[in-house]
């Protein structure tokens, strides 16, 4: 079975470095996943991510001319499905848009009736 670009498999943490990790595959190949690809968050020290033996699941992100493979865990994970569509959000916006806009005119109105009056 060939890598593949794009594809999710799953594999095992076979060494660790100060700039990612080295992933045998389940088809036999070794991939590397960079520290920027390994979580959703900062990642200072690998090692507080993965530890050499711990399955993961990666996606193949580019296969260079010379055979290296990148890997990817973050981008293998799936995505929670938004509940909110765009629709939504707009008429959200909206409304706190418009009742910002009414407090503030309200204070404006307020601060002009108590001008100085001599």
């Amino acid at each position: 079975m060939s890598t593949e670009k794009g594809q999710i498999l799953s594999g095992s943490v076979s060494g660790i470095t100060k700039f990612g990790a080295f992933i045998s595959l389940e088809n036999g190949d070794t991939g590397l996943v960079h520290i920027s690809e390994v979580a959703d968050s900062y990642v200072k020290d690998v090692n507080e991510f993965l530890k050499v033996g711990d399955e993961v699941k990666v996606k193949v992100i580019n296969i260079e001319d010379n055979g290296k493979i990148g890997l990817s865990i973050r981008q293998a994970k799936e995505k929670p499905k938004p509940t909110i569509n765009f629709e939504d959000k707009i008429a959200r916006f909206m409304k706190d848009s418009d009742e910002k806009l009414a407090s503030l005119n309200k204070n404006l109105n307020s601060k002009r009736r108590s001008g100085n009056r001599y």
